[in-house]
């Protein structure tokens, strides 16, 4: 699924973009807590996409 592919890169770049604003010191604590936030959010979109694509298994 595409848009799940998207996320994903979205979500690593957010990552490095993170790290780089922490190793540098000149990261903005909200700034660095709104990329947090929208990782987050990006992630449970992951989850919920992931979801829809693995079907409920009745035992």
């Amino acid at each position: 699924m595409r848009r799940l592919e998207l996320l994903r890169i979205e979500h690593r770049d957010l990552d490095g973009a993170i790290a780089a604003l922490i190793d540098s010191g000149s990261g903005d604590q909200m700034q660095i807590a709104r990329l947090k936030k929208r990782k987050l959010r990006l992630r449970d979109e992951m989850t919920l996409l992931e979801d829809q694509l693995v079907p409920d298994i009745i035992a």
